[in-house]
């Protein structure tokens, strides 16, 4: 017979709340596909009937935000609107349509002996997230994560502390009226760094921990944790311009990279133009980015033939900015514009444009990125963008998984065995 711990809720701690968590896996693990899908509505029907609570403690979290100064890329990402809370519910839908990775069989084969094996999906258990002014990913993870089966237990930042308190609720509330465990959702944003360095060191509770957000918060997640961290990184990204590239093809491209939402990872911030287009692109893509009030970094060649150039040091070719800045390089050849990537990105995602098939698939060869791409903005590198409803981030390791996180990312598997009596001799 179980027994249920009451905790009083003046001495609880964030570990009260990760056991919570990581009971409440075991029976998110046996709900059906149909048994998810009703309770993901539930939080996108829920998220919709208190839109405006949630844009209303949104505005505190922005007055508070200007307050301190944390600047417009962080300010960017924290707003929520009407708009955006309204994307929120649907991405929380398109989740609920993706088919159901558990149970889904990888691969198998019949031993010898006659025992038959198949590697199937399974959840995770419980994962964990750290992230910072994000509050669209308090909601991207959680359904994300139930959408596979696992419980989850969020530590959002105090930039976002109100935001993420009425979103937590919001979708507790939701699991509870359709019969799942509320607990299955968990914030430990109350606990302070506390309720991060209990997420770091939750072994035996958090099975897989996934930061976003600043290379010193990422830094942090994966030097301090004890338990598996899938890294995200910082998108220093990348977009060559070859001497094939058609000119309206870079113009727009680079401009759509840069400027669509300048504050995200996917955002171009390097743009690397061989020598012998420079003097026909550098121009026409210069221009149209000043146009847009893209304050360009340059070399001497890029000076020489756009006017209003901040002289670019060693320092911007290995910053992401993050805002209205994009640094730009003239290189002599593809292998120099290889060598510079390899010197400088952060792995998540580079680009060429060009007409030559040749330089297009060396290009896609040789770059070693979560996401390559040929004649595409690298805007598109993104959960929802490649189809996945929506994303835990994007991951710039080679193990577990690389490039945006959908449902299947947040699986692991097992081996079934189905015998008839035979042993190993």
């Amino acid at each position: 017979m179980s027994t249920t711990t009451v905790v009083d809720p003046a001495a609880e701690t964030a570990q009260h709340r990760l056991a919570r968590a990581k009971e409440a896996s075991r029976s998110i693990a046996r709900l059906n596909s149909g048994e998810k899908e009703r309770a993901l509505e539930a939080i996108a029907g829920a998220i919709e009937s208190n839109a405006a609570d949630i844009v209303a403690a949104n505005r505190v979290d922005i007055a508070r935000g200007r307050e301190a100064g944390i600047g417009d890329a962080l300010i960017d990402r924290l707003r929520l609107d009407d708009k955006r809370v309204a994307a929120l519910a649907s991405a929380v839908r398109d989740v609920a349509a993706l088919p159901d990775p558990i149970g889904q069989v990888l691969g198998g084969h019949r031993m010898p002996n006659g025992v038959a094996l198949e590697q199937v999906r399974v959840p995770f258990g419980v994962v964990g997230a750290i992230y910072e002014a994000r509050p669209n990913v308090t909601v991207d993870i959680a359904a994300l994560a139930l959408r596979a089966g696992n419980a989850v237990v969020l530590r959002g930042g105090s930039a976002a502390r109100e935001s993420n308190t009425i979103l937590v609720e919001v979708m507790r509330g939701a699991l509870g009226g359709v019969g799942v465990d509320p607990e299955a959702i968990q914030t430990v944003d109350d606990f302070g760094r506390e309720g991060a360095r209990a997420l770091m060191q939750g072994r035996g509770f958090i099975d897989v921990l996934v930061p976003r957000g600043s290379a010193a918060l990422i830094e942090t997640v994966v030097t301090e944790s004890t338990v598996p961290v899938i890294e995200t990184g910082a998108g220093v990204v990348h977009i060559v311009l070859d001497e094939s590239a058609p000119v309206e093809w870079a113009r727009d491209i680079v401009v759509n990279a840069k400027v669509q939402r300048p504050s995200v990872c996917n955002a171009v911030e390097t743009v690397l133009v061989l020598r012998q287009a420079a003097p026909l692109l550098v121009p026409v893509v210069a221009n149209a980015l000043q146009s847009e009030g893209v304050a360009i970094h340059g070399d001497d060649v890029v000076a020489g033939l756009v006017s209003n150039v901040i002289p670019a040091t060693d320092e911007d070719w290995a910053t992401e900015h993050l805002s209205l800045d994009i640094s730009m390089k003239v290189v002599d050849t593809l292998d120099d514009a290889l060598a510079h990537i390899r010197r400088y990105s952060t792995g998540h995602t580079e680009s060429i444009i060009t007409n030559d098939s040749r330089n297009a698939e060396r290009f896609l060869a040789e770059v070693d990125s979560a996401v390559v791409m040929a004649n595409a903005s690298t805007r598109f590198t993104d959960g929802a963008e490649f189809g996945f409803g929506a994303e835990v981030g994007i991951s710039t390791q080679k193990l577990h998984t690389r490039g945006p996180m959908g449902v299947s990312e947040l699986t692991s598997t097992k081996w079934l065995a189905r015998g008839a009596g035979q042993t190993r001799g």
